[in-house]
């Protein structure tokens, strides 16, 4: 049976044309799955009977299931989804502000708010869901506990989609209205670019006003470097762009970004420059993991001013989650305060993204899941360890 999570609205259109039905179709089951969460095709009441019948012998809704569900003291909510064979991918959800009060402005629209019908004034609300886009990853970064599990293989779009239609479902239940996730960030388990096509259709989905309608402003890709997918993306599908950087040269990265050693921090800089041509936002986000005696040093932050002198961009300095057997430790409050008052003095925007759901295991760099790696690097990894 097909699921119907796998498809955008124009592959719902095309699938639905070839059963004889008509194209607009295709948008009241849009609305439906994702506007109002409906995996029933029986419930779908402006559908003709005979459709309905059709569809629910023909096709399914189907997310992946839950095997934990977990609530932070800080409110960070985390699940960990059943992907088959043993596999785990897991979600977060970060909250900010009141859920009854306004929705945030753009991140450079601070001072201003739309509030909801008979909302009062107060914190502003933004609720961020990461979600992951592969079992694993097998892009190694030295310091990422998902790098650690090995990697399984890539996800389908409705592993993708699901866990976002999952949480909006969930939490509307839980009391966050009818709009609870505001921003959608590819930062959770595994690389989004080397699961390109599938994680392309699922943001043409995010960002279909017919299902989620997200801004490209709101809607961040994370990569670590993958230069042709960073051009293809821009040409396909352009929304908002952090790159894991993590080291200011080439010696430091090969070591901690193996990514590196393909596609150097010149060949990065560049591709990030012509992002910016069409890019929602005029800016690229660096996300950079601050290890305690590793890159965070204040030559370190200057080899940086240096690297990104030509691209517009901010930064987002991340306080290292350790992990068992990471290897690396936690940079002194101190280093990070020197290391971002130096980007800062240069005139550049630098924030340190703050802990949530370590308690939790959700914090940045501590997503595991389950993996059942087919690479076979744990194994030697174990081995090596063993020598």
């Amino acid at each position: 049976m097909q699921n119907l999570l796998d498809f955008n609205l124009l592959q719902l259109t095309n699938w639905l044309v070839g059963q004889g039905e008509k194209p607009f179709r295709a948008k009241q089951v849009f609305h439906w799955m994702h506007q109002s969460g409906e995996s029933d095709f029986g419930k779908m009441t402006d559908l003709a009977k005979s459709l309905r019948e059709w569809l629910s012998q023909a096709a399914v809704i189907h997310a992946p299931g839950v095997l934990a569900d977990r609530t932070s003291e800080d409110g960070t909510r985390k699940w960990l989804f059943d992907v088959g064979t043993g596999n785990g991918i897991e979600t977060v959800f970060i909250p900010e502000g009141n859920p009854a009060c306004g929705e945030a402005a753009e991140e450079d629209e601070p001072q201003r708010y739309r509030l909801r019908p008979g909302a009062v004034d107060g914190p502003r609300y933004r609720g961020t869901l990461c979600i992951s886009s592969q079992v694993g990853c097998a892009l190694e970064c030295t310091f990422c506990s998902t790098g650690r599990q090995g990697f399984n293989r890539n996800l389908t779009v409705a592993e993708i989609l699901g866990q976002l239609w999952h949480a909006v479902r969930e939490l509307k239940k839980a009391g966050y209205g009818e709009r609870p996730v505001t921003n959608v960030v590819m930062m959770g388990m595994g690389e989004p670019l080397a699961n390109f096509e599938n994680v392309v259709t699922a943001l043409d989905v995010m960002l279909d006003d017919n299902a989620y309608g997200l801004s490209r402003r709101r809607v961040t890709v994370s990569t670590s470097g993958l230069v042709p997918a960073m051009d293809r993306l821009a040409q396909r599908c352009p929304v908002a762009l952090a790159v894991s950087l993590h080291a200011p040269n080439d010696g430091l990265r090969d070591r901690i970004v193996p990514i590196n050693k393909k596609y150097p921090l010149k060949e990065l800089m560049a591709a990030c420059q012509r992002y910016l041509q069409v890019a929602p936002r005029d800016f690229i986000t660096f996300e950079y993991v601050m290890l305690n005696g590793v890159n965070d040093s204040p030559e370190h932050a200057r080899q940086l001013l240096e690297l990104v002198k030509d691209t517009p961009c901010k930064f987002n300095l991340i306080p290292f989650n350790p992990f068992t057997d990471s290897g690396y430790e936690k940079s002194t409050p101190e280093s990070l305060r020197t290391f971002r008052d130096i980007l800062i003095q240069a005139g550049y925007v630098a924030t340190t993204r703050k802990t949530r759901g370590d308690d939790i295991d959700a914090a940045c760099g501590q997503l595991a899941g389950q993996v059942a790696d087919k690479t076979g690097r744990v194994m030697k990894r174990i081995n090596m360890e063993a020598a």
